[in-house]
């Protein structure tokens, strides 16, 4: 008996997955002829045009100009179409709200950020998001229902049984019951809420340092502390969403804090967050410590010490060091990663002579013995986090002609 049109292996199906193949090739190669294409999907050249001719009738890819410099008469070339779908990523602080539109190419055509300072909001949650959305819309030209996805990254995380975030509570306004539901009402499309830091793990994942890499973590360090862990590939979010709250970790070298969630902080967080890098850098002989928010400080501080050979400042970046991999070490003991990805711009501006020495550090205190990098996605990077999140969800259900 004949299978069915979604069977596997009947010709709609074949086709739907070289149809992908293709796409997915003209997004990482960028313009491609007719026979380049046949030639990475191991497809004939009728099978080739013929292909190229359905995504060009479904609006999937666009002709763009010939290839030139080569013998003989010049082929055309082809690209995905920019304007087939377009995402929103929002990245959400306590200051500010970040947002971001791309084109399902993965460029970004529309920014706007909204500033939201103070701890009482001053307009409601909900509008907050749709004004910060509407403004990247408009910049890119587009209209709300142009958006296809939103993705949210924010600190913390919604618990999936009570729709409550956790884990943030200096984020004001975000903590009503019913604030998911306020959200998906107001918004016309789907959206999505995950955690700032899993959302730069993601980056690193699609993006970065962390390519080709299945099991790692990363640390991240800039107004908070966190960690996010990627174990077969895919994001390790917890129960509750708290899998990577590294800053609550009890570490030696720093008091026992007790009600974490109230204090908002931990040992780890006392001992290794950008609040700490200030007096640590005083009782070093630091002179002419900086005022100013406590990660630019502190990430000002680290990459002067990580520029010095001696002096207080290289001090400071070696104790530094070792309270990061006093940390460190619980997690790669825990759960042995082939990576560790530093990120955040309390690590990245120590650069290399902070891995090094972080990395002779872990090896003192922890068996396992990953490989440390610093992260290579250092531009809004929860915002990009949030943007290709929203982009493979996207991209699965556009690309797919099967249907």
């Amino acid at each position: 008996m004949a299978g069915s049109a979604g069977t596997p292996g009947t010709p709609r199906v074949l086709r739907a997955m070289n149809d992908r193949a293709a796409l997915d090739l003209l997004l990482a190669h960028g313009p491609l002829s007719r026979t380049r294409i046949g030639k990475l999907t191991g497809l004939s050249k009728p099978t080739a045009s013929q292909l190229l001719a359905r995504l060009e009738a479904a609006g999937l890819v666009l002709m763009t100009g010939t290839s030139e410099g080569r013998p003989g008469p010049n082929a055309q070339l082809y690209v995905v179409n920019p304007g087939a779908a377009h995402v929103a990523g929002l990245d959400v602080t306590p200051e500010r709200i970040h947002a971001a539109v791309a084109d399902i190419t993965g460029r970004t055509v529309g920014e706007y950020e909204l500033p939201t300072p103070g701890r009482r909001p001053a307009q409601p949650v909900v509008r907050q998001v749709t004004d910060a959305l509407d403004g990247a819309v408009k910049a890119a030209g587009l209209a709300v229902a142009d958006v296809h996805r939103v993705v949210i990254g924010t600190p913390g995380a919604f618990d999936p049984t009570t729709g409550r975030l956790r884990y943030a509570s200096h984020l004001p306004g975000w903590h009503s019951p019913t604030l998911l539901g306020e959200l998906a009402a107001a918004l016309p499309m789907p959206v999505e809420y995950e955690n700032d830091v899993n959302l730069v793990a993601l980056a690193e994942q699609r993006l970065g340092a962390a390519r080709g890499h299945d099991d790692f973590v990363l640390l991240w360090n800039e107004a908070g502390l966190g960690a996010a862990l990627v174990l077969g590939g895919r994001l390790h979010r917890g129960w509750t969403g708290g899998a990577g709250e590294v800053g609550f970790l009890p570490v030696p070298g720093a008091p026992l804090v007790r009600q974490v969630t109230k204090a908002n902080s931990g040992g780890f967080q006392e001992l290794a967050g950008s609040q700490a890098v200030p007096e640590l850098a005083r009782d070093l002989g630091v002179q002419d410590v900086p005022g100013g928010p406590y990660a630019e400080v502190a990430a000002t501080l680290v990459g002067l010490g990580a520029d010095s050979a001696t002096g207080p400042h290289r001090r400071l970046l070696e104790a530094y060091a070792t309270r990061l991999a006093t940390g460190l070490a619980s997690l790669v003991s825990m759960l042995d990663p082939e990576l560790v990805v530093l990120s955040g711009a309390c690590l990245t501006a120590g650069g290399e002579p902070l891995r090094a020495l972080i990395q002779a550090e872990l090896e003192e205190l922890a068996a396992s013995r990953p490989r440390l990098v610093v992260g290579d996605v250092r531009e809004h990077p929860v915002l990009r986090g949030a943007l290709e999140s929203a982009l493979a969800a996207t991209r699965d259900e556009v690309f797919d002609t099967s249907r």
